[in-house]
């Protein structure tokens, strides 16, 4: 059995790590290098890195800072941020990532997963989906959670997975930031229906949140961000507690 993995994520804004709520209300929340250096010692299994502007804004990822990154850590990192083609990919992979997540380039042009999984392989490719829970069913939104695609969140992922994502990084907005807990009946849902890994983001609050979008949402990695940030869980205790529950994680 594979073991379950516990990801801290870098939410990028002007050199910074932030945090919101459903994607919005941004605070400061640290030094992206200081932050990756801490969840490195601390036993995080991955890193992952959004820079959440750069869609938005139309330029690509702070390549810099991802040098800067990748080279005072020693764990698996993922990056995201204005990825729109195989180059800016091989930029990524060059400054340090491992995994590069898309999203939004992804939606419009779906044959970029397919060109960059030929290119790099299907374990490069990170598909990040950023879901929303209206009329009874989950939508996936695009631009930082601004635009409503109209379409169903489990035939995106399921069509994605098809063309090449090696993974799938599954954002409820419902969830984000609220501390109440993952969404792990969507979570089971996709994870039930593709054979890639699924990380889980959104929601993280508690030690209990993790246990439940594993052993009920049936999770391969958990994401969160500012339970972490702000010392409200350390990766340590939390690993700990997840193993005393028979949940296969690397101590």
């Amino acid at each position: 059995m594979l073991t379950k993995r516990i990801i801290p994520c870098l939410d990028i804004k002007d050199g910074r790590t932030v945090k919101g709520i459903h994607f919005e209300n941004i605070k400061d929340a640290g030094d992206p290098v200081e932050l990756a250096m801490r969840y490195c010692k601390e036993g995080a299994d991955e890193l992952v890195f959004l820079d959440i502007s750069a869609t938005n804004e139309k330029r690509k990822t702070l390549t810099q800072l991802v040098l800067d990154v990748a080279k005072n850590i020693n764990i698996p990192f993922t990056v995201g941020g204005g990825v729109n083609s195989v180059y800016d990919v091989s930029i990524l992979l060059n400054a340090g990532a491992d995994k590069v997540s898309i999203n939004s380039a992804a939606f419009n042009n779906p044959r970029l997963i397919k060109d960059i999984a030929q290119r790099f392989g299907n374990q490069c490719v990170v598909l990040a989906v950023d879901i929303k829970f209206e009329n009874d069913d989950w939508f996936v939104y695009l631009n930082g959670g601004r635009l409503n695609t109209g379409k169903k969140a489990l035939e995106w992922i399921r069509q994605s997975v098809d063309l090449g994502a090696g993974e799938i990084l599954l954002t409820s907005m419902n969830n984000d930031g609220t501390k109440n807990g993952f969404a792990c009946d969507i979570t089971k849902l996709v994870s039930e229906s593709v054979h890639v890994p699924v990380i889980a983001s959104g929601g993280a609050g508690s030690i209990k949140h993790f246990e439940e979008v594993f052993l009920k949402g049936g999770a391969d990695a958990a994401l969160a961000a500012s339970v972490f940030h702000y010392n409200e869980i350390k990766i340590g205790d939390l690993k700990k507690q997840l193993k005393i529950k028979n949940i296969e994680i690397r101590l």
